[in-house]
């Protein structure tokens, strides 16, 4: 590693863990030149890519700050969902998301994916190349229903830095996070039973409790803190809930990341009620400080929580790559995983497995928080300076997505509509909901810092929103 490649981690990580806090002034060139004992163009050099990576700009006779915005903008209200167990509803937004024909130049505003442009994944396309070089009959045959053992190994060690201390057999590949969610349900519930979830929730898991003739009772929930405790309890008093399902770290899409406290509150609450907890955690490498805060997992000493989580949101999507340490559920895990999908590929498993163990993981997620931060910082900026008054915006602690409420008089889906005119796209609050709730709100992805076409999409939104409250 060069000097100022060296440097440059150094302080990224002081700037991740607000040694350095945002809008403060960084040493310097000069005295960080004598502290270090190095040139001066070495400085400049680990600056300069500091620059690059959104961690701090350069202010004209003043020298270098920390980047990233300081106050967090008018949040949405507290959710009031239905307080009665669902039928969960809206898989035809969901599929013409997910599945619509999009013209040359769609710009897709409301998918989850990733940025796979980094020059840091390179190592992960070498793996790949290489795995398929090296592959034998092994590699064309099935493996263990468990996944990859180098793989899980590597998992497990990445588990660490969310306070979770697993051992690779506890572990389990899966397609995804998607089914590491539906397997978990499958092993904690039968059909016409009832689901305790945050609102707004994530539509793959809502509609997999639909798929699998579940009921969804949500939760009203804190754009801050997370699902409501107190909400919580009254409804495990009145309903049969045999599960809740959360996202309490970078959540999607109302962007909260519960404390480490009422994590811990909830972990009571489930033990209390003797309930299991289903933990989606696919964002939880995303949160832009370090350290990344401890998964609910992590505190649970009886295998109560069933983890799940995925590379889809962290490294990419075609990867198809999730996993799942069920605890006490592993048997029943393990047999859903079987009668879905038996095993998964090894070529992927090896390949991500050879890039966590070379260190690549760890530099791409680096880099990544820190250009998604920037990426927040500057979408929440534009919202602000164009979408009418009234107008509420998440605050999210990590990831890349923006959850957005409008004013009431605002129908997100014929937002939507009018928008597909002009080969742009965003996702409906509704789908988030079970009852068909939020549809003045929307997610908006913020993956790609805001270019020319980003910007002009968003003025040209808030056009048709203005239009739309004209016409209520």
């Amino acid at each position: 590693m060069k000097l100022y490649e060296r440097l440059l981690e150094e302080l990224s990580v002081r700037i991740e863990q607000g040694y350095y806090p945002v809008g403060s002034k960084m040493p310097s060139i000069r005295a960080l030149s004598k502290e270090r004992d190095v040139s001066i163009s070495t400085v400049q050099e680990a600056y300069q890519r500091l620059e690059e990576r959104g961690l701090v700009e350069v202010r004209p006779k003043s020298g270098y700050y920390v980047q990233g915005r300081s106050i967090a903008p008018t949040l949405p209200d507290v959710s009031r969902p239905a307080q009665r167990p669902l039928e969960v509803s809206h898989w035809e937004q969901v599929y013409h998301l997910l599945n619509t024909e999009k013209g040359e130049g769609h710009l897709s505003l409301g998918t989850a994916m990733p940025d796979i442009s980094s020059p840091t994944l390179k190592l992960l396309k070498k793996s790949l190349v290489d795995a398929a070089k090296r592959a034998d009959d092994s590699f064309i045959n099935y493996c263990d229903i468990r996944g990859s053992e180098k793989l899980r190994r590597q998992i497990a060690r990445l588990a660490l830095d969310s306070g979770c201390n697993l051992h690779p057999d506890e572990i389990i590949i899966t397609s995804g996070c998607q089914e590491a969610l539906v397997c978990s349900l499958r092993a904690t519930t039968n059909p016409g039973d009832v689901v305790a979830t945050d609102s707004p929730s994530f539509y793959g898991s809502t509609q997999a409790i639909k798929a699998l003739g579940l009921k969804a009772l949500e939760i009203p929930t804190h754009p801050e803190t997370g699902i409501s405790l107190e909400a919580l309890e009254l409804a495990l008093d009145q309903w049969p809930i045999k599960a809740i399902q959360v996202t309490p770290t970078c959540n999607n899409p109302l962007g909260y990341t519960m404390p480490e406290e009422r994590r811990k509150a909830l972990l009571r609450l489930a033990q209390q009620f003797d309930v299991p907890i289903i933990e989606d955690d696919i964002y939880g490498d995303l949160f832009y400080k370090s350290p990344r805060p401890r998964t609910i997992k992590s505190f649970d000493d009886e295998g109560r929580v069933l983890l799940c989580s995925s590379f889809s949101k962290t490294l990419a999507y075609g990867l198809r790559l999730g996993w799942v340490a069920p605890g006490q559920c592993t048997e029943r895990v393990l047999h859903k995983k079987f009668v879905s999908t038996v095993s998964n590929p090894p070529i992927q498993q090896a390949a991500v497995a050879e890039f966590i163990a070379q260190g690549g993981y760890e530099r791409h997620m680096r880099i990544m928080r820190a250009q998604y931060q920037q990426a927040r910082d500057l979408m929440i900026d534009l919202v602000e300076r164009n979408f009418p008054e009234g107008t509420r915006i998440s605050y999210p602690g990590g990831g890349y997505l923006l959850w957005v409420e409008l004013p009431v008089e605002v129908d997100t889906i014929k937002l939507n509509k009018a928008l597909e005119r002009h080969n742009i796209s965003i996702a409906p609050g509704v789908i988030f909901s079970a009852s068909g709730k939020y549809r003045n709100c929307m997610r908006l992805s913020f993956a790609k810092k805001p270019d020319a076409a980003v910007k002009q999409a968003i003025k040209l939104m808030a056009a048709q929103i203005q239009s739309l409250l004209s016409e209520a």
